[in-house]
């Protein structure tokens, strides 16, 4: 069990993760977050050294869960596989729909260029990592790279449009386009 300072910090961690997965990584306030954690803003240095800090704690927690989402796939399924499941849910209109605990690469691939170094050697690690999850032989590693591009982009697009005809189109061709 953890100890009231650690559910605090879980708490405004999990406000981070679900602000980021709406509107991104530097949009949210610290006050915007800390209200949605039910806290107020004067704790919130007991926890978290900056915003940054807070951010990139929850985009690297994010990007691990999604990442632990593919270790409960059938080892035995072949990388091919694994990439066309992962594609199912990524590409869903559940997934492009959610609210919480959805990808928030979409949101945040933008800011990228914006944001401390840091959220782009989290990002270029997960990945790395997801790669190595997906192909099953280095030379399989490039299908990889592009069926995660062609995922990414197909659900960024699709909640840029919103539920519609064309964001459901967007998602099946991005799927069925998945190798």
């Amino acid at each position: 069990m953890l100890d009231k300072k650690a559910q605090s910090r879980e708490r405004i961690l999990e406000a981070a993760r679900k602000a980021m997965i709406q509107r991104g990584v530097a949009d949210p306030s610290v006050s915007e977050v800390m209200g949605a954690a039910g806290m107020t803003v004067g704790g919130f240095y007991a926890h978290f050294d900056s915003k940054d800090a807070l951010m990139l704690e929850a985009f690297s927690q994010l990007l691990g869960e999604r990442r632990g989402l593919l270790d409960q796939v059938d080892p035995s399924l072949s990388a091919p596989e694994r990439r066309a499941l992962m594609a199912t849910y990524y590409l869903s209109r559940k997934h492009r729909d959610a609210e919480d605990r959805a990808c928030p690469l979409p949101t945040a691939l933008a800011e990228m260029g914006r944001l401390p170094e840091a959220f782009r050697s989290v990002l270029t690690e997960h990945l790395e990592l997801l790669v190595a999850q997906l192909a099953d032989r280095p030379e399989d590693t490039d299908t990889a790279l592009a069926d995660l591009a062609l995922m990414i982009g197909g659900l960024a697009l699709g909640r840029a449009l919103g539920p519609g005809d064309l964001s459901d189109r967007i998602l099946r061709a991005a799927k069925a386009a998945v190798r």
